[in-house]
């Protein structure tokens, strides 16, 4: 049977799991503090494990930023808006949302808006046009792509 109450961990045992989950994956500061929290240590102690995290680079919000910013674009799709939303839900600050963002290249943002809205009008059934670009629009939209973005896009592929 397991021990309810959680194990005490000293500063050097923290440091040395809090160094193993961030060379995992890259991780912002308010998850490390979160799991710190999760793993019993507070206080001085947890702010002891942050700055040296820190200062060893283990922790960089800038890094994490960029690195967040890059792979949700490329492997999910996602728009600068819900990237942007994402990032302030984790608390980052704007400079490295700002900095994040610069890692996708505007070319390859809107070719991947337009290859998007290609992919959904061919599963689209409808037959009123009004209606077929409402629905691109609020699908994209989701995605987290700028209405202006969307719109120019949706003009070129009907031109086109």
């Amino acid at each position: 049977m397991k021990n309810s109450t959680p194990k005490y961990l000293t500063l050097d045992e923290a440091l040395a799991k809090a160094r193993r989950y961030c060379a995992f994956q890259e991780r912002c500061h308010s998850e490390m503090r979160s799991k710190l929290i999760e793993w019993g240590v507070y206080g001085d102690r947890l702010e002891e494990v942050m700055a040296d995290l820190v200062s060893e680079n283990f922790l960089n919000e800038e890094r994490f930023a960029c690195t967040f910013a890059r792979g949700k674009f490329r492997m999910k799709s996602w728009g600068r808006n819900r990237i942007v939303q994402e990032l302030r839900a984790r608390r980052v600050s704007d400079y490295c949302i700002r900095k994040g963002l610069q890692e996708i290249e505007e070319a390859e943002y809107l070719a991947e808006l337009e290859r998007l809205l290609l992919k959904k009008q061919a599963e689209l059934s409808e037959p009123d046009t009004f209606q077929r670009r409402a629905k691109l629009m609020r699908f994209a939209l989701q995605r987290g792509f700028e209405q202006e973005l969307i719109s120019g896009a949706l003009d070129s592929i009907q031109a086109g």
